[in-house]
C-alpha cells in the first residue's frame, strides 16, 4: 500500500495499522532524513557529567580525492553526497569540521543504521559481564518467539553478524511503507512485529545477508538481560563515561516504549566523533577501559560470513580495498563513522544522500583522507 494512500485515509486506517497518524506520514515525505529523528517518540541520554575534552589541531585536508574514476575537490565531494557535518580526527585531535549552512556543533543527526554498531559496543559490554554469551539462543531469552522451527536455532552470535536468515527484506522506500524494514520503522509495537516477522530466508548460520531485523532483535535481548532500556544502557555504559559533550535521544516505537535498535540515535557530530575515537582507542575513554578489548578485537576481524558481499563483524562493515585494518558504522543516508587503526584516523560524515547509494566509492574518498596525514 502507498504511503499517499495511508495519508489520504483516516486516522482509523492507521491506528489499525498501527503505524503514525497520517499528518506524521506527510511531515515524513518532507523531512530530511537526517531530521526524522523529530518526528517521533524519544528517549534521552543526557550528556555526561564530565565531557571530555576534544583538542582542535587545523590540518590541511587532500587537495582533492578520487570520486567516480576521476578527482575532485573535498568540497565538491561533501556538497555532491549531500554531507550536513564532516570531521576528522587524528589521534584524538579534531583536525578538520566542516558544516553546511544550517548546521553545526550542536546540531543533533539522525545515525540511521550507524546505531547498529553502538548496539554492537553494548552487546560487547553485556558478554564481559556474563549477562550474555554469543551461542545464546534467541528463544532462550525470548521465549514468546518460539516456533518449534528452524527460528528457534537462532543464536546472538547470528544476529550480531547478520547470519539469522529471518526474512525481514530491506525494504527504505517511503512511498511503500507496509512491508520490510519500512513498515518496522513506522510501527508503533516493535515485540509485536518481531512475533510477526518469524519465517526464514535461508537456515539461521549458513550465509550472510544483511537485515535490520536481526539488530531489533539484539536490541530486544539486551534490553532484556539487562533490565534496562537501550537508551539507559547507552547514556550508564558509553555516552558518560566516554565524556559525551551533547544530550542525544534514541528513538522509539510509542512514547515510553521500545527502542528502535536497528537505527535512529540522535546525537551531534562530535560526540559520534567520540565514539568513533572510542573505538579507534581500543575501547578507552578518559583512563577507563569502556568497552571490552576483546570486543574491539571482535569487530575488527571479519566474520567467516560476508554480508552483501562485504566483510561484516558484530554490527560493523569492513569495505573491500583499504589498509584491510578500517572498518565503519554506517547509516543508510549516508552516516559514517570510519575507523583507521593504521593511520590513527577517525572521520565521521553525516549526510542526507539517497539510498544506500555510492558507499563503495564514499569509502574511496573517506581512505584517501585517513592516509593524507
Amino acid at each position: 500500500m502507498a504511503l499517499g494512500v495511508l495519508v489520504a485515509g483516516s486516522y482509523t486506517a492507521t491506528a489499525l495499522l498501527d503505524i503514525p497518524s497520517p499528518p506524521t506520514l506527510v511531515q515524513l515525505l518532507t523531512t530530511e532524513p537526517s531530521r526524522q529523528g523529530d518526528l517521533f517518540a524519544t528517549r534521552t541520554v543526557p550528556a555526561s557529567a564530565t565531557p571530555a575534552p576534544l583538542p582542535v589541531h587545523d590540518e590541511p585536508l587532500p587537495a582533492a580525492v578520487p570520486w567516480k574514476g576521476g578527482r575532485v575537490p573535498v568540497e565538491q565531494f561533501l556538497t555532491t553526497t549531500h554531507t550536513n557535518a564532516f570531521l576528522v580526527l587524528r589521534d584524538g585531535r579534531l583536525t578538520h569540521e566542516w558544516y553546511r549552512d544550517g548546521v553545526g556543533p550542536t546540531t543533533r543527526l539522525s545515525s540511521w543504521s550507524a546505531a547498529k554498531s553502538v548496539v554492537s559496543l553494548l552487546a560487547g559490554q553485556a558478554i564481559e559481564q556474563g549477562k550474555l554469551r554469543e551461542g545464546d539462543r534467541l528463544v532462550d531469552i525470548l521465549p514468546q518467539l518460539k516456533t518449534g522451527g528452524a527460528y528457534d536455532t537462532i543464536t546472538v552470535r547470528d544476529l550480531l553478524d547478520m547470519t539469522s536468515g529471518v526474512d525481514v527484506p530491506e525494504n527504505y522506500n517511503e512511498y511503500s511503507p507496509l512491508t520490510g524494514t519500512a513498515r518496522m520503522y513506522l510501527t508503533r509495537d516493535l515485540p509485536a512485529f518481531a512475533q510477526g516477522h518469524r519465517d526464514l530466508q535461508f537456515p539461521p548460520g549458513s550465509q550472510g545477508a544483511y537485515r535490520s531485523i536481526d539488530t531489533e532483535l539484539l536490541g530486544q535481548v539486551l534490553a532484556k538481560v539487562q533490565g534496562r532500556p537501550l537508551a539507559v544502557l547507552l547514556a550508564d555504559n558509553i555516552w558518560a563515561p566516554m565524556g559525551a559533550q551533547d544530550s542525544a535521544t534514541w528513538n522509539l516505537d510509542h512514547d515510553n516504549g521500545h527502542e528502535k535498535a536497528f537505527c535512529c540515535i540522535n546525537a551531534t557530530p562530535r560526540d559520534y566523533a567520540k565514539l568513533g575515537q572510542l573505538v579507534l582507542d581500543n575501547g578507552r575513554a578518559q583512563g577507563k577501559q569502556i568497552i571490552p578489548l576483546a570486543w574491539i578485537k571482535r569487530i575488527a576481524t571479519p566474520a567467516p560470513h560476508k554480508v552483501d558481499g562485504w566483510g561484516y563483524s558484530a554490527q560493523w562493515w569492513h569495505p573491500p580495498g583499504g589498509n584491510g585494518k578500517d572498518y565503519s558504522a554506517l547509516g543508510v543516508y549516508g552516516q559514517y563513522i570510519y575507523v583507521d587503526p593504521v593511520n590513527r584516523t577517525v572521520v565521521v560524515k553525516l549526510s542526507d544522500y539517497g539510498d544506500q547509494q555510492d558507499e563503495q566509492e564514499t569509502f574511496d574518498a573517506l581512505r584517501a583522507i585517513a592516509q593524507s596525514g
